[in-house]
């Protein structure tokens, strides 16, 4: 399939060209146009967006769609996002050092824990799921203006009191922060693909939630 993308400034300029047309097996993804580009955007932090809507380097390409990268604008450096939904613990302390900046004079975190129940059994369309929170990340950071922002979800068994989920943003102001802050997690809980099976004295029950 064919697939075009779109190169700006530097990378531009490293290709030579504004356009480049490539050749790509079906169900290739984001980040096999970025390889398939032979190191052009190699050592920039770019965004992606596939048909003018941010997008994971994960996100599958469609035959003729339009991808482009883009680079540090001018005034200003990239936001960084980063999202995962996985098994492996979450660690907060790790997920603020992802959000640093020297722009920023406030860091927001939130951990979601389990509580009242033995543990919290956790399933999700992971793979929607990773895409959905990145959307999420991404709508936040435009919205408040945020330096960065990253979230991670768990799946499979969390223990009472550990983690589920974490959410770390900065901006260069507090109210920013926390409102960025706020609507990652409310969207994550509303719009992602998870379900929890609360556990306890060996029995389990799902619990109740609303179409996303």
């Amino acid at each position: 399939m064919q697939v075009t993308v779109r190169l700006f400034a530097m990378l531009r300029e490293r290709a030579g060209a504004r356009e480049v047309t490539l050749e790509l097996p079906e169900g290739a993804r984001v980040r096999d146009a970025i390889a398939a580009l032979d190191g052009v955007v190699d050592g920039l932090p770019v965004v992606m967006a596939v048909n003018r809507e941010y997008a994971p380097e994960d996100a599958v390409l469609d035959p003729g769609d339009e991808l482009a990268l883009i680079p540090p604008v001018s005034g200003g450096a990239l936001a960084v996002s980063h999202t995962r939904v996985s098994s492996e613990p979450l660690s907060l302390d790790a997920l603020a050092r992802r959000v640093r900046d020297p722009r920023a004079g406030a860091v927001v975190t939130f951990q979601g824990v389990t509580r009242e129940v033995e543990r919290l059994e956790y399933e999700a369309y992971v793979e929607m799921a990773e895409d959905r929170i990145a959307q999420i990340v991404a709508d936040a950071i435009a919205r408040y203006g945020l330096c960065a922002a990253a979230a991670e979800h768990r799946v499979g068994p969390v223990a009472l009191s550990e983690p589920s989920v974490a959410v770390a943003v900065s901006a260069p102001h507090r109210a920013e922060a926390f409102a960025g802050a706020r609507e990652v997690i409310d969207r994550i809980k509303a719009e992602a693909p998870i379900w929890k099976r609360e556990v306890e004295s060996g029995e389990g029950r799902w619990a109740p939630g609303s179409r996303p």
